[in-house]
């Protein structure tokens, strides 16, 4: 079994930013990946990671402006904001796969954290 824990949401300013944590116990080095689900929307792919942390892959709308990181020897996930937009509020969410990296699909991935919520004002 795995578990994840994410911390750092809040209420944020446009144009500000926010790092998002997700600690893991358990299995750890798995693929692991974020999305975010706005009300009354789908979950939607943020970003993914491999296990080691070599390579990152991000959703169109926020490349550029977000960053996925790793540390291993902490098992945490990082998901730095920068330039954030009102359009980036939703609760995130931060999974691991067990069978594919990078990949963009809520399905593919076995754990899930709880949730934490990124309110981005105008």
């Amino acid at each position: 079994q795995m578990q994840l824990v994410e911390s750092g949401g809040g209420l944020v300013q446009a144009g500000g930013s926010l790092t998002l944590s997700c600690a893991a116990s358990g299995r750890t080095f798995y693929p692991m990946g974020w999305f975010r689900q706005a009300p009354g929307k789908d979950y939607e792919f943020v970003a993914a990671i491999t296990s080691s942390g070599g390579n990152a892959a991000y959703t169109d709308s926020v490349k550029g402006r977000f960053t996925l990181s790793r540390d291993n020897d902490k098992n945490t996930v990082y998901l730095r904001m920068n330039s954030l937009k009102p359009e980036d509020t939703a609760v995130y969410y931060c999974a691991a796969s067990s069978g594919y990296t990078g990949s963009s699909y809520p399905s593919d991935y076995d754990y899930w954290g709880q949730g934490t919520q990124v309110t981005v004002s105008s």
